[in-house]
């Protein structure tokens, strides 16, 4: 299995066409699977924000003023918010109105200008279908694609690469009902496999190399439909809630 940079010079804006981006900068194969940072995907979209123009509520305000920090940014965390899940020690923990459980609701200033700030996606998977399709059009290659974030996680330390996006895969391997290597029957193993591709990924893309794509080549899989809300777990299978 390869993975592949891509690079990216200049900025992204609205006027952009990543898939083009992607098709002039990389020979594709049938069966890779593209992995692009959400940032890009963010700023073409003009999901990018002036704290400036932010004008915050009594309620940001005080939420800023207890964690020391800026009542613009909180007032943008809040309006991507579905329910707050957890506010301790300055680090805020939301589920977004897409169901994803991260901090600060994806809200993210780094490489984005100074006073500027973006935002998630409002739909992720639509935005990896268009790419999909896009390059399909105008290659006739038939490849996957992923958007993915960096997220931290319960209980460990650091921070990695997730898929909040995807097309033309599954992702999750379902191991259940097959047999392991002692002729055991495995009842509940299932592989987050779009997060793994999606941190592999990260390996060559880094956060200042300015390789926001990378293409995977090699892993095998088959083209198929599948939506994100598939790797969200449902509320009534989850513990910690």
């Amino acid at each position: 299995m390869q993975i592949i940079p891509i690079f990216i010079e200049k900025e992204i804006e609205p006027s952009d066409n990543i898939s083009e981006l992607i098709i002039k900068s990389s020979e594709l194969n049938n069966g890779d699977i593209i992995v692009i940072a959400q940032k890009i995907i963010s700023k073409q979209e003009g999901r990018t924000v002036r704290l400036s123009d932010i004008v915050p509520s009594l309620l940001s305000q005080g939420i800023a003023s207890q964690y020391q920090k800026d009542p613009r940014l909180i007032e943008l965390i809040l309006s991507e918010t579905k329910r707050i899940v957890r506010m301790k020690n300055g680090i805020i923990i939301v589920e977004t109105k897409n169901g994803f459980i991260c901090a600060n609701a994806g809200i993210d200033e780094s490489n984005v200008k100074e006073g500027h700030a973006t935002m998630l996606p409002i739909n992720s998977d639509i935005s990896a279908e268009s790419i999909r399709y896009n390059i399909l059009k105008q290659t006739n290659k038939n490849v996957a694609v992923i958007i993915s974030d960096t997220f931290g996680r319960p209980f460990r330390m650091g921070q990695t690469n997730c898929a909040i996006g995807i097309s033309g895969l599954n992702p999750i391997i379902d191991y259940a009902g097959t047999l392991d290597s002692f002729q055991k029957i495995l009842r509940v193993t299932a592989i987050a496999v779009a997060d793994e591709l999606s941190s592999a990924a990260e390996l060559v893309m880094g956060k200042s190399l300015k390789s926001p794509i990378a293409i995977i080549r090699g892993y095998p899989f088959k083209i198929e439909e599948h939506v994100i809300d598939e790797l969200i777990r449902p509320e009534h299978e989850d513990l910690f809630r």
